[in-house]
């Protein structure tokens, strides 16, 4: 991370002094950033002549006391508190008083890590993500002491970078990883409720929301222990936020000595070449020939009436005697189906299946819109289900080029869980004032790689949507971590998005 910090500093045009008390590892740092400046001329990132010119900017620093002439200073230390603070109060005695003093931590309190600097006024927090050289991302922090001359300095030398720079306030992961931290922690809750397992809960990640992968595979590649670590950070700092609890699960993984892939083995095992099976291709679209009924007026209603109609179905309102299946995508009503009826098959949103539909043949669907990106569909099924209901659940969703999974019962079953825990996340970071609508969508798609900012799917799923899902979650757990933000029931009574739709959607082109 220092050597790609300092990377980005020395293409910026900056002169970059690199320190680490350990002469190796100064050694193999500036190396490494001369390596990697050439590896990057070679690929056409940037000339051999600025390669080479920026080479020229790094100068190893062997002692700390060779960094008294900088104007910024960023520390890429381990992820202790007792280490950075003694690093800032040796670094206090030496650079000049306008030297601002910047901490690479994703976790660690900025304010509790500035009190051990001479002037904690010039510490800032600066997380960079990894690989720095490459993630588009900067989050600037603002500690409760740090002063406007010295976040200026952070965000301009981001923005010199050519980094996309928010600015978050200090608390509990600041703005990134607090947004990100429902993405593992739901899907660990997801797997004690035994709604899915690993490969599934990764699969309607991978396939259905277009993560680049799920997040069993990410705890792996983090480790397990690191983020087990970060989780009782998180709710130690917030004096017990519900949302936030550790998984029992998690730590229990740790202490077997099950880390990930560092490890060879923690969800999945890495002693072969593959940890997975190959994810599915999709069926081909078409093939629809009969007619469907969809009913209800939900977004993943309309989305399904365009897609059955392109794959070659007739779509009706209601239900007649000869529909092959009936999707009722209400958010509000219960369902009710007869055994001697057509096939149905219920949207779990507001309540699982054996809610919606306790005495009834209907077979469940959950999908988070838009349905054109998602490669997949959960379904689910209750004891009284008929065959009829999920073979034509499966055939149907196959001939609009869908994939369909069978898991467990749950309101909004697997993705539909996390991604309205990541939209609750998000709308309480806006109403906390960590950061805008805008921010939070940019900082997880920049900083997480995330396929689209929370709010942003907030909107086009739909507030009603996502609001079912964590009322039905709250109606059956009764646990706090499910409460609604009330900023996302404002917005759904003001008839508000969070983003303003685009002049295009204002007032589309004639056809």
């Amino acid at each position: 991370m220092g050597s790609g910090i300092a990377q980005l500093a020395c293409l910026a045009g900056s002169r970059t002094l690199l320190h680490d008390p350990a002469p190796d590892a100064l050694q193999r740092g500036v190396e490494t950033l001369r390596d990697n400046l050439a590896r990057g001329a070679e690929r056409g990132r940037w000339s051999p002549e600025e390669a080479v010119t920026a080479a020229a900017r790094a100068q190893a620093a062997p002692v700390l006391e060779d960094l008294a002439s900088c104007a910024l200073v960023i520390e890429a230390a381990p992820e202790s508190m007792e280490v950075k603070r003694d690093l800032f109060r040796r670094l206090s005695a030496i650079v000049g008083e306008d030297c601002v003093l910047a901490t690479n931590t994703s976790s660690l309190p900025v304010t509790e890590l500035a009190t051990a600097a001479s002037h904690p006024e010039r510490v800032v927090g600066m997380h960079f993500f990894n690989p720095a050289p490459l993630m588009r991302l900067l989050e600037v922090v603002a500690g409760e002491l740090s002063s406007a001359e010295a976040l200026a300095v952070a965000r301009g030398a981001g923005e010199a970078m050519g980094k996309h720079v928010i600015v978050a306030p200090d608390g509990p992961g600041f703005l990134v990883s607090r947004c990100g931290r429902p993405f593992g922690q739901e899907a660990l809750r997801l797997l004690e409720d035994g709604v899915a397992t690993v490969e599934q809960i990764d699969g309607a990640c991978r396939l259905g929301g277009r993560f680049r992968m799920g997040p069993f595979e990410l705890m792996d590649l983090v480790g397990v222990d690191v983020g087990f670590e970060v989780s009782k950070s998180f709710y130690a700092q917030s004096f017990g936020e519900p949302r936030w609890r550790p998984s029992a699960l998690a730590g229990r993984m740790a202490a077997a000595g099950r880390l990930g892939r560092k490890a060879g083995r923690g969800w999945y095992d890495y002693a072969g070449e593959d940890h997975r099976p190959r994810d599915p291709d999709p069926p081909a679209v078409g093939g629809g020939h009969g007619t469907v009924a969809i009913s209800g007026q939900s977004a993943v209603a309309g989305e399904l009436h365009d897609l059955a109609g392109a794959a070659g179905w007739e779509v009706a309102a209601e239900a007649g005697e000869e529909v092959f299946l009936v999707l009722d995508c209400d958010l509000e009503q219960m369902a009710h189906t007869d055994a001697g009826g057509p096939p149905t098959a219920v949207l779990c949103a507001r309540r699982p299946l054996s809610a919606l539909d306790p005495s009834g043949s209907a077979a469940g669907f959950h999908v988070v819109p838009p349905l054109a990106a998602a490669g997949l569909v959960e379904a689910t099924r209750g004891p009284e289900t008929s065959p009829l209901a999920f073979a034509h659940l499966e055939h149907f969703f196959e001939t609009l080029g869908k994939n369909v999974e069978w898991v467990g019962d749950a309101p909004g079953l697997v993705l539909g869980r996390i991604v309205a825990q990541l939209v609750n996340e998000a709308a309480f970071a806006v109403r906390d004032r960590v950061g805008s609508a805008a921010d939070v969508d940019s900082a997880m798609e920049l900083g997480l790689n995330h396929p689209r900012g929370p709010l942003a799917w907030a909107d086009a799923m739909g507030l009603d949507h996502v609001l079912a899902v964590l009322d039905g979650l709250w109606a059956e757990q009764h646990e706090e971590r499910y409460r609604a933000c009330p900023l996302l029931r404002e917005k759904l009574r003001r008839g508000q998005c969070f983003h303003e739709p685009a002049e295009a959607d204002l007032h589309p082109a004639p056809e």
